[in-house]
């Protein structure tokens, strides 16, 4: 809850007096002011958490659009003692003040206490006799602001400021836009150029010199949207580190090597991860790598890694993370902070805090440190947490030396981004929907070590072939190969471009190199579509163990048009299947499509 952070002090009865002698001799009660809340509802609640311990609280409507909770009316000299008495005891905040009520508008608290300026002060006027039931009560207008402090009382309060609290005033001034130069505490004549933009953004006489109350009100508004995610102070023994988080926000949760979990409290999605683990440069990079697979660092965004630190921006629509880390003494420390939405300029700024505060202290998280639960590792969690997956997973193979890719039209279709084995970025070059097929080239050049080398001649019917594809998706990190024969040279309907196989695939093979016993290809398995199935329909459906495959001349064709001319194969000397198997392992590929 946002707080005046600044005591009022000196009122300006003397100062007003010589102005409005009869207002002065009117003004007989003051106020004990313990908060400021930004919204009528906080300032209502607060309010009611007040009315619980003492009888006499009032709320107001202050001219700047915040709302005062208040004790009181009380004689001036009374007020005076109840405000020390009641800061002595604990009772109210140790900022609180004393307010003649001037600021004071509309009464909002208690409920039904209607909507009028607090009593005995200057302005107030006669209270004139209720009016009929039937007769339509005015609301009163805004009164007209008189200042807390007289210019030359401002100046000489302001000189009271401590250094630290002159460069306050400077970053919230320049948090709101009305100032440019630097932080130094020195109020030269931009400062008082931002003082006097403040002021007449609220409403208030530009005088370029802020009372203590002005002051005060803009520090408040200041760190209020911080004050609300309770920055402060978070040790962790057991990782060794202490920093500042959004308390309000998040609390511990559990512990999971390398990461100390705390968790969101409140439904806003914001998430603190401390990172925390024993290495060494090999370490920390294998660790820059994991974290990028994980679903709280969004894949777009910079990234920056060098031999002893990386830092990692991930952003989407909706979901941000800022990880970073360092190795320090064979120790590898940082943090991840996730959120979901907020300004941000706030979430820079606590970023910025996070950086300045975080401290490394002697201990390290061991390798199985775990929060005690039972849950069963799973392979869509690290540490507790997800893992990011692909919409799909399909499988393609090079097709040339720049690490050009063949794979299915069905496998890229509707991706926001493509993969080559989850982490190489991959674009769509050329695309034909009749065949099925597609070309991909990847974002940074690919040394692959095997290239297709296409069979010109038209394998035998019966003949064995078999398919190399990642038939479990990205469940594992090698091809298999599935065997079977070559059933016909064309589809079901008549299709020249397709040979039917008898095989028992799965939908992850599709895109995946068809081998002869010698390891040439004799066609690229085609995803189990409508078109590939010449015709079939839900109506209709295949028997298990019928694939098709895109075949030799097509391929070429559509490889020529899109730049590329296709190997041959040239030896018909059979492979065994354990060098077939390395031969796929080095020729096919995951392609991953992203949503």
């Amino acid at each position: 809850m946002p707080r005046i952070l600044a005591l009022v002090v000196a009122m300006a009865v003397a100062g007003a007096a010589a102005l409005h002698p009869a207002s002065a001799r009117a003004q007989q009660s003051a106020w004990v002011q313990v908060e400021a809340a930004r919204t009528l509802s906080e300032a209502q609640a607060r309010a009611q958490t007040y009315g619980q311990r003492f009888d006499n609280v009032a709320g107001f409507r202050l001219g700047s659009g915040w709302y005062a909770i208040a004790l009181g009316p009380f004689e001036p000299p009374l007020a005076r003692a109840e405000l020390v008495a009641l800061r002595n005891a604990g009772q109210i905040p140790p900022d609180s003040y004393i307010s003649d009520g001037a600021s004071y508008g509309q009464r909002f608290w208690p409920v039904g206490a209607g909507a009028l300026a607090p009593p005995a002060t200057a302005r107030t006027a006669p209270e004139e006799p209720a009016a009929a039931p039937e007769a339509e009560v005015a609301q009163p207008a805004e009164p007209e602001y008189v200042p807390d402090e007289t210019p030359d009382e401002a100046r000489r309060n302001e000189l009271l400021l401590s250094g630290e609290e002159r460069r306050e005033v400077q970053e919230a001034l320049q948090w709101f836009g009305h100032y440019s130069a630097g932080i130094d505490g020195a109020f030269g004549r931009g400062t008082r150029a931002g003082m006097a933009e403040w002021q007449q953004a609220q409403g208030y006489p530009v005088t370029g010199v802020l009372t203590t109350a002005q002051r005060a009100e803009l520090i408040a508004a200041w760190r209020a949207p911080f004050d609300a995610l309770g920055l402060a102070p978070v040790r962790s023994a057991e990782a060794g580190i202490e920093m500042v988080m959004p308390t309000a926000r998040v609390a511990y949760a559990r512990t999971e090597a390398p990461f100390v979990h705390y968790d969101a409290t409140d439904g806003s999605g914001m998430r603190v991860l401390l990172i925390s683990q024993a290495g060494d440069e090999a370490t920390l990079f294998g660790l820059y790598d994991i974290m990028q697979t994980l679903a709280i660092v969004p894949a777009e965004g910079p990234r920056e890694r060098s031999a002893r630190a990386f830092t990692i921006r991930g952003t989407s629509p909706g979901l941000d993370s800022h990880t970073e880390a360092r190795l320090e003494g064979g120790a590898i420390k940082g943090f991840t902070f996730v959120w979901s939405d907020g300004e941000p300029r706030v979430i820079e700024a606590v970023i910025d805090r996070m950086q300045e505060s975080f401290t490394r202290l002697p201990a390290v998280l061991p390798d199985a440190a775990r929060a005690g639960d039972a849950r069963e590792p799973s392979v869509d969690l690290l540490a507790g947490l997800e893992l990011r997956r692909p919409e799909r997973t399909r499988t393609g193979f090079f097709v040339d030396a720049g690490g050009a890719v063949l794979t299915t039209d069905e496998a890229v279709a509707g991706c926001s981004r493509v993969t080559l084995g989850g982490e190489t970025e991959a674009r769509v070059a050329a695309r034909d929907a009749g065949l099925g097929l597609a070309l991909l080239r990847p974002d940074t050049a690919l040394a692959p070590r095997a290239v297709a080398a296409f069979r010109s001649a038209a394998p035998r019917i019966r003949a064995e072939v078999a398919v190399a594809g990642f038939s479990y998706g990205d469940a594992l990190s090698l091809p298999l190969l599935t065997y079977g024969t070559l059933a016909d040279t064309r589809g079901l309907g008549g299709e020249e471009s397709l040979a039917r196989l008898d095989l028992a695939a799965l939908p992850g093979d599709a895109g995946g190199p068809v081998f002869d016993s010698a390891g040439g290809v004799v066609g690229a398995l085609a995803a189990d579509t409508e078109g590939a199935a010449g015709g079939a329909t839900d109506a209709r459906r295949l028997p298990e163990g019928v694939a098709f495959a895109v075949d030799v001349p097509a391929i070429v064709a559509f490889l020529s048009d899109a730049g590329l001319a296709a190997r041959a194969a040239e030896s018909e000397a059979p492979r065994d299947p354990e060098a077939l198997a390395d031969l796929a392992a080095d020729m096919a590929v995951q392609v991953n499509c992203w949503d």
